[in-house]
């Protein structure tokens, strides 16, 4: 196959993380499959930029000429809050040529600026996902989504997102199997689907106020296989199944359906991931019931059947 060159764009108060994440990567691809790779990184006049954390990058070359990368990186950090708008420019005119054009993080506001994602459904990091959408209405932001791919344009949550991002592009590129000994090199033991939510349905959702309704949350996380309806969950909080449903809804900023729905699967697919443990016995255990209840929880979250999930995103046996 051809050579492919990788561009990383940085600037000041970039998140340094973002650029060395996706880099690693594909260095690690270019290690196993030598001249599949060229990785460049590249400032507007060449020169070091420092990073949000304090470190220096020395790019290879400036911005100063046509694009001449088949892949266009675009990380992110606090540069990304007042954008350079010679960077904004410069993406504007050459971005539209990368073959693959990639944002990590906060860089989707860069190509948002620029123009490059209007149309396009996109994600970001979670606490810029609503900032996103309201400065740029003509982009369909998907706020649960690890990393989004629409067309030749893919975006990627926070940070360390941008790792699982930069193994699903080599995969597409290289192949499974070389995907998942760069996962296994970095210690990645698992290669997140890129619908998978950005975060655990216990951060996804606010810790209530009340000491009843925390220990309901408690309660559901340490047992997704026991009655979690809204009636057996407002008897265990000693309220009203009609004045819990409004509380918890009010305090953690979800309905008691939706957490305990996105516990439950967080706990089948941990048991997929860790365990040999049959379908059958991790869907009772799950509280799923039936293994075609959590078949249909996961086709509809995840858009993989529990098995497929398995097979996909299990870490391979050591050798």
């Amino acid at each position: 196959m051809a050579q492919r060159t990788v561009l990383f764009v940085l600037f000041d108060a970039v998140q340094s993380l973002d650029v060395t994440g996706p880099l690693e990567v594909f260095m690690g691809a270019e290690q196993h499959a030598p001249g599949t790779y060229r990785i460049r990184t590249a400032s507007l006049d060449g020169a070091p930029v420092r990073t949000s954390s304090g470190l220096t990058l020395v790019p290879d070359q400036a911005l100063d000429g046509p694009l001449d990368a088949h892949t266009l990186v675009v990380p992110g950090g606090q540069g990304t809050r007042t954008p350079d708008p010679a960077l904004v420019g410069w993406l504007r005119e050459h971005g539209p040529r990368a073959e693959r054009l990639v944002s990590v993080c906060t860089g989707a506001i860069l190509l948002a600026a620029a123009g490059l994602l209007d149309g396009r459904r996109a994600t970001t990091h979670w606490a810029y996902c609503d900032k996103l959408a309201r400065d740029h209405p003509d982009v369909e932001v998907a706020p649960d989504p690890i990393y989004v791919r629409d067309g030749h344009v893919a975006t990627s949550a926070g940070v360390t997102s941008g790792i699982d991002l930069a193994l699903a592009l080599v995969e597409e590129d290289l192949g499974r199997e070389v995907a998942l000994g760069i996962a296994r090199h970095l210690v990645v033991f698992l290669r997140r689907p890129g619908n998978q939510a950005q975060f655990s349905a216990q951060l996804a959702a606010q810790t209530a106020r009340r000491e009843p309704l925390r220990d309901v949350q408690r309660w559901i996380t340490e047992h997704p296989d026991a009655d979690l309806t809204v009636d057996s969950l407002a008897t265990r909080a000693s309220l009203s199944p009609r004045h819990f449903a409004r509380a918890f809804q009010t305090e953690t900023g979800m309905t008691p359906g939706r957490y305990v729905d996105r516990v439950r699967l967080e706990h089948a697919r941990r048991l997929l991931e860790d365990t040999t443990d049959g379908i059958e016995e991790i869907s009772r255990a799950s509280g799923y019931g039936t293994p075609e209840a959590m078949r249909r929880a996961f086709v509809k979250a995840l858009g993989a059947a529990p098995a497929e999930y398995r097979r996909r995103f299990r870490p391979a046996p050591a050798r």
